[in-house]
């Protein structure tokens, strides 16, 4: 069997970055970490749109077969697992026959499924990954000086591309009360509260911007990140460790990380800007009101 080493790649990539975490940490400089969860979530989401949507989340579930098959032994299966036609929903060949519940719905219903909902999967992650990305550059480079109108350019760029993106993530979750391998209307009702999440972080940084609160603006637009954060990255992290740990309860791990992954996610960015403010001597409640033009 040929080995998946795009799937090794990313094992190898995701232990470097825990490794820039730890470091992180210690230095309170996160700079490469960030980088590299760029560049991994670009090469994850850009593959859809080369390799088409059923071969990418091959690959995607071939990142969970590894763990999720730890400690079985060989034909041995769990009920949180399950097979797929021609083993055609993974790239470890033989390798594995028994993944996940929830990823062989996923590959059968884009596999199978209508154009609209393939384009609507499409439009959601390549929206998402362009808000995603510039949401950095509007970090590092806040509406000041030379870079106001840059920074309001990008703002809206943002913007407007994390809404459409919501739209295409709103519509695909309305389908999920029928995938009982998802959890049926709680999967639904979840992706709706992620999405609510995010949105309401982004509408809230339009807000605070366009009535002058330029304080209340960067507290948001960090919450934003971290909600953006938590969809995307706490959410793949969570599922890593929680679907090998539940997989003999089906749609427990799936359901825990579409509930919990983007509070979690504002949290953590919160926690963060609290206590950088607070060691940058910076009053982590205060409110400036000095007018500014978005």
């Amino acid at each position: 069997m040929e080995l998946p080493f795009g799937v090794l790649g990313i094992y190898v990539a995701l232990v470097l970055w825990v490794v820039l975490l730890a470091r992180g940490l210690r230095t309170r400089s996160f700079g490469p970490f960030f980088v590299l969860g760029i560049v991994l979530l670009l090469v994850l989401n850009v593959r859809y749109f080369i390799e088409g949507i059923p071969s990418s989340i091959a690959f995607f579930i071939g990142i969970y077969d590894v763990l999720n098959n730890l400690g079985l032994s060989n034909g041995e299966s769990a009920d949180g697992l399950a097979t797929c036609a021609d083993n055609a929903c993974t790239v470890w060949g033989d390798r594995y026959t028994n993944h996940t519940s929830w990823g062989v719905a996923f590959h059968e219903r884009f596999l199978n499924g209508p154009q609209f909902r393939r384009n609507l999967l499409y439009g959601h992650i390549g929206l998402n990954s362009i808000a995603f990305v510039f949401m950095h550059f509007q970090l590092l480079r806040p509406g000041i000086g030379a870079n106001r109108s840059r920074h309001r350019m990008l703002g809206r760029i943002t913007f407007a591309a994390i809404t459409l993106g919501t739209v295409c993530a709103v519509w695909l979750a309305s389908e999920h009360g029928s995938v009982s391998e998802y959890g049926g209307a709680l999967s639904m009702w979840g992706f709706w509260s992620m999405s609510a999440f995010v949105y309401g972080c982004a509408v809230m940084t339009v807000v605070t911007i366009r009535r002058g609160d330029r304080d209340s603006h960067r507290r948001w637009s960090i919450r934003f990140a971290g909600s953006m954060w938590g969809s995307f990255w706490l959410f793949r992290a969570m599922l890593l460790v929680l679907d090998p740990l539940f997989r003999n309860q089906e749609t427990v791990a799936i359901l825990a990380c579409i509930w919990l992954s983007v509070p979690l996610g504002i949290a953590i960015a919160e926690f963060f800007r609290r206590r950088y403010d607070l060691s940058s001597g910076v009053d982590v409640e205060r409110v400036d009101s000095t007018p500014v033009t978005a």
